[in-house]
């Protein structure tokens, strides 16, 4: 792989644009590992865009992490993951491909923040300048002199995601990066990550909180119990599984519901009101008026990601709970 040294600026990242193959996507195929008789990852198979943010959701224990592991080669399993038509073990320079945040607290404790990304950057032959660069990108330039062992779980997931950056990869393949951030941290990283993927490069990102992930991802890989439940955009994954509605409350509901039986539009009561699925606003609205009722509530609901996750993962859950009483 030929590596241009051209800089991109992009908001929150500082990155190195390069010369690509006529493959830019990291393509998981039929991974699969098992330990023992059960199967944590079960013949799963998908691919990561440049140019988009792809979320990775699923239930503790879905084999999310599991599943990063293999595809990185930090676990053996069946199948094979290419990086731009490659296995990752190809690259003489792997961290120019991808970095990589699986860990929040992958350091030697005693050692600076600053020495621990200069040996990061020896070993992959990066220009010690980057150190401070990306110290200064995840904000912990004035950390840089401290021990991370004292860190906290945020400050942690900092020095790993500045990691991740030093050799200005072509991807990122982050676990849980949003874990101990604070509301302003979480805001910063889901900005940086969606200029990142404007500039034609890659991220692939897992986290349990979904309504930030429904604000980040382009794209949805679902997995439960080791399978792939979704695997399609953000919108059609939501769209399709919950879906909007209206809500609509009016003087005499029962009137309008005698409307609504004559006009085969379906509905369920909710509140003092009615939900209807499959119809606009404009259409409920034009006919309460026609039939001279008064509107006192028209709205839409959108579904949110939250309520399509459970809906998609609904008995795939590893670890089902019950109500606390």
């Amino acid at each position: 792989m030929n590596y241009n040294d051209n800089r991109v600026t992009v908001p929150g990242f500082n990155l190195l644009k390069l010369n690509r193959p006529n493959i830019p996507v990291i393509k998981a195929e039929n991974l699969s590992k098992s330990y023992g008789p059960k199967k944590v990852v079960n013949d799963i198979s998908f691919q990561v865009d440049t140019g988009k943010v792809t979320g990775f959701l699923g239930p503790n224990g879905a084999g999310k992490s599991t599943t990063m592991r293999l595809m990185l080669g930090l676990s053996n399993g069946g199948g094979i993951t290419l990086f731009d038509g490659k296995p990752l073990g190809s690259y003489s320079r792997p961290s120019k491909v991808v970095g990589i945040l699986l860990e929040a607290k992958a350091f030697h404790p005693t050692r600076t923040a600053r020495n621990h990304l200069k040996i990061l950057a020896i070993q992959g032959g990066i220009p010690l300048s980057r150190v401070d660069e990306v110290l200064d990108i995840v904000g912990l330039k004035s950390e840089a002199k401290q021990g991370p062992g004292k860190f906290s779980l945020g400050m942690s997931q900092r020095l790993g995601l500045a990691a991740a950056l030093l050799a200005s990869p072509e991807y990122l393949m982050l676990d849980e990066p949003a874990n101990g951030l604070d509301p302003e941290g979480i805001a910063w990283l889901r900005e940086s990550l969606k200029n990142y993927a404007n500039q034609k490069h890659g991220v692939f990102v897992s986290s349990h909180l979904l309504s930030e992930m429904s604000l980040l991802a382009d794209n949805v890989v679902v997995i439960g119990q080791g399978k792939v439940l979704a695997n399609t955009s953000m919108k059609e994954f939501i769209d399709g599984n919950v879906g909007t509605t209206v809500f609509v409350r009016v003087v005499a509901r029962d009137k309008l519901a005698k409307l609504l039986d004559r006009q085969k539009l379906s509905y369920k009561k909710k509140g003092d009101g009615l939900e209807l699925s499959g119809v606009k606003t404009d259409q409920i609205g034009k006919l309460a008026f026609d039939n001279k009722l008064t509107v006192l509530e028209l709205t839409t609901k959108t579904a949110s990601l939250e309520e399509a996750f459970l809906e998609v993962t609904s008995g795939s859950e590893s670890y089902a709970a019950k109500e606390i009483s």
